[in-house]
């Protein structure tokens, strides 16, 4: 009875120190996994702050729907520099996605082990370029090439699809910085992906096969369905990056500030507007205000973009259920 009597206290007492000790890493884990939102919240307040100079003296619609850019007469419109940030973006997509999306199957699905052990630390040593060797590559290679290959080939097609109209005699233009924009954000899509493909059971691929459908058939109504948030997943992170990728698309996108009609004109997207012009010409009115507006909206863009894939995502996944 002794015994029992001199053993409680001490169990209590272990008891009690476990249950703050779980308190408080409960704590800190709840502080680390809030520390992204504050961080977004911060910067979202820090440029809303920086941005009401501009704000204020503008109306936000005159700013997001003026076309003129003209610094020293007052006129800040940021319309080009949104559409010419879109089109950019759409283009590396259009040229990047049905390529990766294939690799990640080939890779996953086809591939020999060898193969794989092979292509993976390449991707990966390509994700680790420097975006501005891109960008080299780009003036060297890609600009030449859209000047004197492809514009004089898809312009005999601008009577049926007015977008391939070449009235910009050089390479530097959106298809340029859409092709420079798909090769850098290749690698992460193929890698997002083709890791979703494994994660789905090789007992469902085998089950697929055994009923007597083909390896095709298989991915396309096995793996496909049972991946699609993953792949959702990766086509978000790429355009995500392509939005906000500066250096090499401001060496060969041409950095013109124009509403773009056809892929082969010019371009000046935000993020380039800002890596060329933040520390410059400050004594401007307004100036600095300007980049931190363009800078809020190129974060909203992309928080947009974000949101709008997590609830196309939940969509998607009820529909399945």
């Amino acid at each position: 009875m002794s015994g029992f009597s001199l053993s409680t206290p001490q169990s209590a007492v272990t008891r009690s120190y476990r249950s703050q000790f779980d308190r408080l890493i409960r704590r800190m884990f709840w502080a680390f996994s809030a520390l992204p939102l504050f961080l977004a919240v911060s910067i979202l307040s820090a440029l809303w702050v920086k941005s009401q100079p501009i704000l204020v003296a503008h109306p936000l619609a005159e700013l997001l729907l003026g076309s003129a850019w003209k610094p020293q007469r007052g006129e800040f419109g940021f319309l080009p520099f949104i559409s010419g940030t879109i089109w950019v973006t759409v283009v590396a997509l259009v040229i990047a996605v049905p390529v990766c999306l294939l690799t990640a199957i080939y890779l996953s699905e086809y591939a020999s082990g060898r193969l794989q052990r092979l292509i993976k630390p390449l991707l990966d040593l390509l994700a680790a370029i420097p975006s501005v060797i891109y960008g080299v590559w780009g003036v060297l290679v890609i600009g030449p090439w859209v000047q004197h290959s492809i514009a004089p080939f898809l312009s005999q097609w601008s009577h049926i699809f007015p977008i391939f109209t070449a009235t910009n005699p050089t390479g530097y233009s959106i298809l340029a910085g859409g092709m420079v924009l798909a090769v850098m954000i290749a690698p992460f899509m193929i890698a997002i992906a083709y890791e979703v493909f494994q994660t789905v059971p090789l007992g469902l691929r085998q089950a697929s096969l055994a009923l007597g459908a083909t390896r095709w058939q298989t991915v396309k109504y096995a793996v496909l369905p049972k991946a699609i948030s993953g792949i959702v997943a990766s086509l978000i992170l790429g355009c995500s990056r392509a939005l906000g990728e500066t250096m090499a698309v401001l060496m060969v996108v041409g950095n013109v500030p124009q509403i773009p009609r056809s892929i082969f004109d010019a371009a000046y997207p935000l993020p380039a507007l800002i890596a060329n012009n933040y520390g410059e010409m400050m004594s401007i009115p307004l100036y600095d205000a300007a980049l931190m507006t363009a800078s809020l909206t190129l974060l909203v863009m992309v928080l947009g973009l974000n949101l709008f894939s997590i609830l196309t995502l939940r969509h998607v996944l009820r529909e399945k259920k």
